[in-house]
């Protein structure tokens, strides 16, 4: 078992690592609870997650008579919301500036990202057996997401976005370490302004619309876990977690989402996805017993 710089032991049997690794798994819905939002346009629908998942985040932390953890310095604020809403900004003109497919291959290098970046922002050693670990990870995620995927020049833009988010979000979630004060009741806070920050995007550049019932329920259920209760567990695994394991383990959410659209009826089981999971799920091994 090693020690943390931080005092915590860093290994799966802590629980803030465990709650990481929830988030991971809730993240997995995000998918499918888009799909069932549908024809929502994806600002809106943005918005509206945070909006939820903020809203039953501030009554929890109301009820705990907690509110005034609200109160946090400007570089929290910036951190939170920058994190939050910047990295899903740049995810969407990615996919607005370039084909889906190639542009969700390349934010889903934000595994890899934390992996690395932990070390020299927090300190954190890597060794042979977790770079295996992530490596595995990330070419279980290449071989499900990049059937047939091209990189034309005229998308270039979003390309770059693309990289640009995953950049951001592993920063977000690197830094989350150094700013361990900031309590996790802040990001009801966070996700708060990050929805009103995206409600005005929606204003500027999308079409207004209406949720119907379907729609509604698909926001309720986003704010209660992709869009809600995982950021809370993301702050808790970032912080006080090990984000080498979270990182490398992060590779697993598109698998479990691909995963569960199959069970839904939206794909099929091929050797590519049976592959893909096995790399990753090697790969978690390997980093977990490092």
């Amino acid at each position: 078992m090693v020690v943390a710089p931080f005092g915590n032991p860093l290994n799966l049997s802590n629980r803030d690592t465990l709650a990481g690794c929830a988030a991971l798994a809730l993240w997995a819905f995000l998918a499918p609870l888009a799909r069932l939002a549908l024809p929502l346009p994806p600002l809106l629908l943005t918005a509206l997650g945070f909006a939820a998942g903020g809203l039953l985040g501030l009554i929890v932390v109301a009820a705990r008579g907690r509110l005034a953890l609200l109160r946090q310095p400007p570089l929290a604020w910036l951190h939170g919301v920058g994190g939050l809403a910047g990295f899903h900004a740049l995810y969407f003109a990615a996919l607005a500036l370039a084909p889906p497919v190639e542009a969700n291959l390349l934010n889903y290098t934000w595994p890899l990202l934390i992996v690395l970046l932990s070390a020299p922002l927090r300190g954190l050693p890597l060794g042979p057996r977790r770079l295996l670990g992530v490596a595995l990870g990330a070419a279980g995620a290449a071989l499900l997401l990049a059937g047939g995927a091209r990189f034309p020049a005229e998308a270039l833009a979003g390309f770059a976005c693309a990289i640009a988010a995953a950049f951001t979000w592993a920063l977000y979630s690197v830094l989350a370490g150094r700013l361990a004060r900031v309590p996790t009741e802040a990001v009801a806070g966070f996700c708060l302004a990050s929805a009103a920050l995206t409600f005005v995007a929606h204003l500027a550049w999308e079409s207004a619309a209406m949720p119907g019932p379907r729609q509604w329920l698909a926001v309720l259920l986003l704010g209660l876990g992709p869009m809600g209760a995982a950021f809370f567990l993301w702050d808790i695994g970032m912080k006080r977690g090990d984000p080498r394991l979270l990182g490398t383990l992060g590779y697993a959410t598109p698998v479990a989402s691909t995963l569960l659209l199959i069970a839904l009826g939206e794909g099929a089981f091929t050797w590519q996805v049976a592959a893909a999971t096995a790399l990753v799920a090697g790969g978690g091994v390997l980093a977990a017993r490092a």
